[in-house]
């Protein structure tokens, strides 16, 4: 065993020695001082493997240099610098609904945007969006209950209307035409879901 584990810790150190551009002769003497250290180590059994690695993470002939990272990215534009921000995990505060005329994206109180991540809270469903429809006056609970979130089923009462957009869950279903507080949508228990990463 003091045999594989002194192959190992040489070829750790050959490798440091090239990375880090080390001299032969620390090489030399520290494998001489370890080897040593292993002769009488190998012999008591209260030294484990893990007061080796202590003892050779302690050694002076590792340099503990932080590696620095390198950014892959280019520059960004101020419009692409935009969007990596946006797509962080953020949430929408506050959240708004809109029409399609409105662009979506992570809603704050500067940047008005319609949230596209909406989830119910009441019934735990992601919420549906359609731009350009508006939902028809005769739909009711039970409709969505038993038709979402097939697209095919729900076009039976959708309208046509551009510039609005239809939203709907389970159990709660909108339609809106200008850009809207959710806050002032009491009745409806939507909230933002994050936004991607």
């Amino acid at each position: 065993m003091a045999d594989d584990l002194d192959r190992l810790l040489d070829e750790v150190e050959r490798r440091l020695s090239r990375r880090h551009g080390g001299g032969e002769e620390k090489l030399a003497a520290a494998k001489e001082d370890r080897s040593a250290k292993l002769v009488m180590s190998a012999g008591s059994s209260k030294e484990d493997l893990d007061d080796i690695i202590d003892e050779i993470c302690k050694d002076s002939s590792f340099t503990k240099t932080p590696l620095k990272l390198k950014s892959n990215f280019t520059s960004l534009t101020p419009e692409r610098n935009s969007a990596v921000i946006q797509a962080r995990g953020k949430k929408c505060c506050p959240v708004y609904l809109g029409g399609s005329a409105s662009p979506s994206g992570i809603g704050t109180n500067i940047s008005k945007r319609t949230c596209d991540q909406l989830r119910c809270t009441a019934c735990d469903f992601r919420v549906s969006l359609f731009n350009d429809y508006i939902w028809d006056q005769s739909c009711d609970y039970l409709f969505f209950r038993n038709n979402m979130p097939e697209l095919s089923k729900l076009r039976a009462k959708m309208i046509k209307k551009k510039g609005a957009r239809a939203y709907a869950c389970q159990c709660s279903w909108r339609s809106i035409d200008e850009l809207t507080d959710l806050q002032t949508e009491q009745q409806l228990r939507w909230v933002c879901g994050k936004h991607g990463e």
